[in-house]
Order: C-alpha cells, then structure tokens, then sequence
C-alpha cells in the first residue's frame, strides 16, 4: 500500500503538535480521524512512527527519518503551486512572521501596514513571543530572532544591528539623585527581564552593567517600559521603542550603549519559493528603514 500526500501532511502535523488533538485543531479533523489516518501511514510504511504515551505523540526512529522526507515534500508542493499560479506582481496567501516582543511591538506593525498595503490579497500574522520560535513546528514561515541559530537545516540573513541605552523618567529623574557615573546606579530599582525566562543571552543586558538583582521584571518590553514610565525604576531600553515613549529619557548613554543584532531566519527548503523570498525582502528592507528612522528620533 503506497502513503498518500494527505495522510503525509497529517504525519506532519502530529509531528509538529505531538498529539492527535493538536494535530485535529490545525487540520480541522476530529482526533479519531487523524489517529486512524496515521495508523494507515504506519501500515503502508511498516514501521511505528510515533511512540504513543500519556505526555503525547513522540516520534520513533522511523518517524525522524521520515520527517525530513515529509517535510521537503511539503516544500516541494508549496512551489508546485506557485509555479503553477505563475508570477503576480503583487504577494497572496498567508504569511506568518514569528518575532521577539520588542520587534513585534515597536517595528513590525509599521513594516507590515505597509507591506499589506501594497499587496491587498495578502494575510500577515505577526506572532509575538518571549522564547524562539520554533520553525520545525511550522508556528511560523519565518521568524526573527537576536542572534543567528547554529543548528538545523535553515537560513539564516542578518537584517541590521540596533541599539539600546539605559532609560528613565523624567519623573524619575527630578525626584532621585543625579546619575553621573556607573557606580551612581548602585541602589537604585532596575527594571528588565526575568532572569530565568530570558530565552537568549543577547537579552541580558542588566548582567552585562554587573546588575544581579531585577526588583520588578517582565518578559513583556512594553511592560517594562511602563513600568519606567510610572517612575518605578530605570532599564535598558531599544533606541527605537523611546518615540513610541516621550517622557522617557537617555540616562549614561555615553557608558550604557549597546548594540545587538536582528536576523531573519527561514527555512532552508523555503528558498525555492518567490513569494516567500520576496516577502522576506520586503521584511528586511522595511525592518532596516524603520530601525534607521525611530533611531534618528531620539
């Protein structure tokens, strides 16, 4: 009995999701038809795929090897069907942008709103996470991240460096001690990330001012940021976040200035679709315009 394509993409999906349930949401099929579909996948492979516990559906030797497999399938017949509609001038479809909270929030809208406008039949979704995205699971067509992935089968594009500096109220800073000097900032009530929910070590910017304790902290930047806004503390702040921010203002910026780096990353198989590389060209150039613009505003 030879597999069908359509019990692959449900293979894929229980693969992604680790679960039939899961699977079933994405699929719009009820659970006992995506495990019966998979046991007819398991039949004509004759090997187990998955190996079945209380925690979920985790997959066996067989379903590792047939992951890669499935998964070059699933890009083989995204391009079929491009190829097939031939080119467009303007970007259809879906796309899904998975993104850390401080991109999603202060430069993504703006990119996207403009990309959306110039390709109406175009559906973006901006997915904003405090962790990595993860791309194998399919949570998104490509994502975003701080720093450039060394493992798995992806591709990986460096968009632009950016910058941050330590920030505060002008409240704050009429009803506390003047800062002058690093060591002016020991006692005072910092703000900034969870320590043990920071997912990438280019977010720990306290740890790199020699500051251990985070009295009042989030994994959420617009969180942060209000909290700064309520006088309750400094952070370290995205240079393009504080237009979207007024009261607040550069503290030590010529001793707190860091620079990081955004990356686009994909995955690899996907380099064989136009739409999806001219979306990502689109991404990137906006992403650096809107860096290079909110940056000159402050």
């Amino acid at each position: 009995m030879e597999p069908h394509w359509d019990d692959m993409k449900i293979f894929l999906a229980v693969a992604r999701e680790e679960s039939l349930s899961g699977a079933g949401r994405v699929l719009k099929l009820d659970p006992a038809t995506v495990g019966r579909r998979i046991a007819r996948l398991e039949a004509a492979m004759r090997a187990p795929l998955f190996a079945k516990s209380p925690q979920g559906y985790a997959l066996s030797a067989a379903g590792e090897r047939l992951l890669a497999h499935a998964e070059a399938a699933e890009q083989a017949m995204r391009a079929a069907t491009e190829a097939l509609a031939g080119p467009s001038e303007s970007l259809a479809g879906q796309i899904r942008i998975g993104a850390p909270d401080g991109c999603a929030n202060y430069l993504l809208p703006q990119v996207c709103a403009r990309i959306a406008a110039d390709n109406p039949d175009l559906d973006i979704q901006i997915v904003a996470l405090p962790r990595v995205v993860n791309l194998s699971r399919r949570e998104a067509d490509m994502a975003i991240s701080v720093s450039p992935p060394t493992a798995g089968q992806l591709l990986v594009q460096k968009i632009s460096d950016y910058h941050l500096h330590l920030v505060a109220s002008r409240r704050y800073l009429r009803d506390n001690p003047p800062l002058e000097t690093l060591d002016d900032l020991r006692g005072r009530r910092m703000i900034g990330y969870i320590p043990d929910m920071i997912f990438d070590s280019e977010l720990d910017y306290l740890s790199d001012l020699g500051i251990r304790r985070v009295p009042l902290a989030s994994n959420s930047v617009p969180v942060q940021l209000k909290l700064v806004m309520q006088g309750a503390g400094l952070c370290v702040a995205h240079d393009f976040s504080l237009p979207f921010h007024r009261p607040l203002r550069k503290v030590l910026p010529d001793q707190v200035n860091l620079t990081r780096s955004f990356y686009l990353v994909r995955h690899q198989g996907d380099q064989r679709s136009e739409r999806l590389n001219r979306f990502a060209d689109a991404l990137c150039e906006g992403l650096r315009e809107e860096v290079a613009r909110l940056e000159a505003m402050t």
